[in-house]
């Protein structure tokens, strides 16, 4: 297990002792480069997430690993949640241990009409539900009217007062980081738009995603 700098070493330390993970689920979030998938997630997050009463540093991923998933390469939302509840210890084991599942399929109801929301979870450290939108194509800006509806729904009618707003998570099958961003600049919204894949993706491949981030956001603070 190769950490290269002590960013890196910190993040797992801290992750360990809050989340007290075993070494062979701290062997697998390595190997997957969670450090590098988290880090990553802060480019792809509205502004109101950051906002929030309680810190969601360190807590979402760019991209989620579901290689504990056995589905085709082509394959539906609903095969897509079926897979996921199906291995719900290893989908909880990605997301992180402070997530409590609450339902699939969660039906919230709007005037005369039922919705339901793909996969809805409680962060019990966030002090928050989080709405999971499972999407099997490339994100589209239109995605995010539907699911800032469910957070409005959840937060009117399901939040209990002691609880922080809602979040929702859009869970894509790709993205393209300039059209999230778009997308996401007006967003009042706690929303994060975040990727996954079915196979493993090269560690050396995520810290060259990082590297360029870090140079985006310096060229940016030189502007």
């Amino acid at each position: 297990m190769s950490l290269k700098t002590p960013e890196e070493r910190e993040f797992y330390i801290k992750l360990c002792v809050k989340e007290n993970y075993s070494v062979r689920e701290l062997e697998r979030l390595i190997n997957t480069g969670a450090y590098e998938r988290t880090m990553l997630a802060q480019n792809n997050m509205s502004e109101a997430v950051k906002q929030l009463p309680k810190s969601t540093e360190n807590i979402f991923k760019d991209t989620y690993i579901l290689d504990f998933l056995d589905l085709p390469v082509l394959h539906k939302e609903k095969d897509l949640q079926t897979a996921l509840v199906g291995s719900l210890k290893g989908f909880i084991l990605e997301l992180g241990k402070s997530f409590t599942f609450i339902g699939e399929q969660y039906r919230v109801q709007v005037g005369n009409q039922d919705f339901y929301i793909d996969l809805l979870f409680f962060h019990r450290e966030l002090q928050s539900l989080v709405a999971f939108e499972l999407k099997t194509e490339r994100f589209k800006p239109e995605f995010m009217g539907q699911l800032e509806f469910y957070l409005e729904a959840l937060d009117r009618d399901v939040k209990l007062p002691t609880e922080n707003p809602s979040i929702g998570v859009l869970l894509c099958r790709d993205k393209d980081n300039e059209v999230v961003e778009y997308a996401l600049s007006r967003s009042i919204s706690p929303t994060l738009i975040a990727d996954y894949e079915t196979k493993l993706i090269s560690k050396e491949l995520l810290r060259k995603k990082l590297n360029e981030f870090y140079n985006l956001l310096e060229n940016r603070n030189d502007d």
